[in-house]
């Protein structure tokens, strides 16, 4: 099994900027107080003192408060290795922040987002629906790169084009993460949170917040991903309510704390995401990718799964299947994955075989080594009962679209379990 990478420091300070306490500790100038913050959530002290340059003896003094940072020059360097903006320790704006100051409290009556901007998401989003994420990372990065980078040193831009850049940096981390390179997702969300930030846009940094959880809990850091749940719900509180993100936001928390066996607080946090998305209404946020009665009772089944109780489950990844339309493709096949691995395990052979052939035949020019993988988990599941022949037939056809879908995606697995470093 591979080693977890250590967590990124300044994706665990994007996550950390909304917290009153960290607030409070960088208006003090209390660096201790903040790299106990860091360290409590998985930083270690030697990547703590490395980064800033210290010793692990003169960190200890500062974490324990036998002694502050008082030198310009180390605060400098703790901005910059953690990406705290200058502002918050009385520096200088950074090099490597935006040059927007919008404030955040204009989270109310933005202007109106730029429609060539807009138009490139909706596009972007339609079609990494249908054909994967694989396809589309490269044209997402270099629209990001020759069309939105240089307005953001623009000052005649205004604070809208902070929005469209951190919703397209989030959408490649998305499509990074369907090419299973998790380490360049998570990268890529670190830097749209402060540029969502920027923005004065709470939703939408609420909507990355989101993202980051579940990124985490795909890696296995279910703590990681409550923090981020947390993170995003404490942003949405400040912002216009809007039902469906906070939905999304409580169902990543269930999901998170479903995985990590803590049976009571999911079940209520999933209430919590159905009542949300009982009272949403048709209005969405132009930024935010829409979460749904088909995206809740797919999570939902996943949720239950883990709560053990597969048949609540299987009815919510039927119901799934239903509301899945012919263009989300890759959703649906998510759905199908998860309904034949219910069956399975409730040892309903036949009932998931049949479904086992309804998933073969959705999309296999899907671009999505996500799928890919959760399909080879599938297959394993299904390899346990192998004895059974119409089984061991429908692993056959597993094999068999397994080759035709590597051949179609050898140019988008990546290198090493993970993904690339580059």
């Amino acid at each position: 099994m591979n080693q977890k990478s250590p967590p990124d420091p300044r994706v665990i300070m994007a996550g950390l900027l909304s917290d009153e306490r960290l607030l409070r500790a960088c208006s003090e100038r209390d660096m201790g107080t903040v790299f106990r913050m860091l360290n409590c959530r998985g930083v270690s002290t030697r990547r703590i003192a490395t980064a800033v340059d210290i010793t692990q003896g003169r960190l200890y003094d500062y974490m324990s408060g036998k002694s502050r940072v008082e030198k310009l020059t180390v605060f400098e360097q703790i901005a910059d290795a953690f990406h705290i903006p200058g502002h918050l320790l009385g520096l200088a704006r950074r090099s490597w922040e935006p040059t927007s100051t919008a404030p955040e409290h204009q989270h109310a009556d933005h202007p109106p987002p730029d429609g060539d901007d807009l138009a490139a998401v909706e596009h972007f989003r339609s079609a990494d629906r249908q054909t994967g994420g694989g396809r589309l990372y490269g044209a997402v990065v270099r629209h990001l790169s020759d069309r939105v980078a240089p307005r953001l040193v623009d000052t005649g831009s205004g604070a809208q084009v902070f929005a469209a850049a951190a919703a397209l940096t989030e959408m490649a981390g998305w499509m990074a993460h369907d090419s299973g390179q998790d380490t360049l997702a998570e990268r890529h969300f670190a830097r749209a949170l402060p540029l969502a930030r920027t923005s004065g846009d709470l939703p939408l940094a609420a909507h990355v917040a989101a993202s980051s959880s579940h990124l985490a809990l795909q890696r296995g850091d279910s703590a990681a991903a409550v923090q981020w749940a947390r993170t995003g719900l404490d942003l949405a509180a400040q912002g216009p309510r809007i039902p469906a993100l906070t939905a999304r936001l409580h169902t990543m928390k269930a999901r998170a704390l479903a995985a990590a066996a803590q049976h009571t607080p999911a079940a209520r946090a999933l209430e919590k995401a159905q009542r949300d998305v009982e009272g949403a209404s048709d209005a969405a946020h132009p930024w935010l990718s829409p979460f749904d009665a088909a995206a809740l009772a797919s999570e939902s089944a996943l949720i239950l799964c883990d709560l053990e109780r597969l048949d609540l489950a299987l009815t919510e990844a039927e119901q799934a299947v239903v509301l899945r339309e012919a263009g989300r493709a890759r959703s649906l096949a998510l759905s199908l994955i998860t309904v034949v691995g219910i069956h399975a395990r409730r040892k309903e052979l036949d009932a998931a075989v049949h479904a086992a052939h309804a998933l073969l035949g959705t999309s296999p020019t899907l671009g999505s080594v996500r799928v890919v993988q959760q399909l080879d988990e599938l297959r394993r599941l299904l390899e346990l009962h192998k004895g059974y022949p119409p089984v061991r037939e429908c692993l056959v056809r597993f094999d068999d679209a397994r080759r035709a879908r590597m051949l179609l995606l050898a140019d988008l697995i990546p290198s090493s379990p993970g993904g690339t470093t580059a």
